[in-house]
């Protein structure tokens, strides 16, 4: 089994956004599925990075909480209307 650099990786994926993973692998002369897993691996760790960002500041929660009161308001409302129309 043959081991790829870490920046061998990383060019290979880059190359295979532009060109596609098909042609890509052609060109390179790797599998198409090694590609492939490499790349479901950084979609994978771009997830968990995102997931761990900075949490938000007390003003956005501010924010956020009042525009989901504003919607549960209207909720509330349609229900109202829909349960008189029954």
């Amino acid at each position: 089994m043959q081991r790829y650099s870490k920046e061998f990786r990383e060019e290979a994926i880059s190359l295979s956004d532009e060109i596609g993973p098909k042609k890509a692998a052609q060109q390179l002369g790797i599998n198409y599925a090694t590609l492939i897993d490499w790349r479901k691996k950084r979609k994978t760790k771009e997830k968990k990075e995102k997931s761990t960002e900075e949490p938000k500041t007390v003003e956005e929660l501010q924010k956020e909480i009042a525009e989901l009161k504003k919607a549960n308001d209207i909720l509330k409302d349609a229900l109202g209307f829909f349960a008189l129309d029954r």
